[in-house]
């Protein structure tokens, strides 16, 4: 590891913080948001995201054939409409450089997504590129993290 970015400058995990507050609290499906999560960290090579988020999906009952898939998610028939729509926004804003945000993009997203709903899905792939690239420039070791998600009863 190259620093401790939590105890170098707490208030910079407190910002970030605040971002996972916003999005858990607007109502974003879970498994869509662990989708984007996983598939941005994919994207960024970030291997202690990769880490937490699978380990979160599977506490949280996501099931493993979907996450094998997340890389290839066009060629899966296992997600459903918001799910791919919500994978395309974040490949373009985590690629965001190489895409521009097309309208295409935009388009399929505001075609499943209310506007709210838009900026909560936006909000959450803000948040994971930023987590991706504190964990990736600071090369923060994956392995130690332990979900704290209790399996969905019933």
């Amino acid at each position: 590891m190259r620093l401790d970015y939590n105890e170098t400058w707490p208030a910079a995990q407190r910002a970030m913080m605040a971002l996972e507050k916003a999005v858990h609290g607007s109502g974003l499906d879970w498994r869509v948001a662990e989708l984007i999560k996983i598939r941005a960290s994919q994207l960024n090579g970030c291997a202690y995201c990769l880490d937490m988020h699978l380990k979160d999906a599977r506490a949280l009952g996501e099931d493993q054939a979907r996450l094998d898939l997340v890389a290839a998610w066009r060629d899966a028939e296992c997600f459903n409409e918001r799910e791919r729509a919500a994978l395309e926004w974040c490949e373009s804003l985590t690629l965001l450089a190489d895409t521009g945000a097309p309208d295409e993009a935009y388009d399929v997203v505001a075609a499943v997504f209310d506007a709210e709903e838009q900026v909560a899905l936006t909000l959450a792939i803000v948040a994971i590129n930023g987590w991706n690239r504190l964990n990736v420039g600071f090369r923060t070791p994956p392995g130690d993290y332990v979900s704290r998600h209790l399996l969905p009863s019933g």
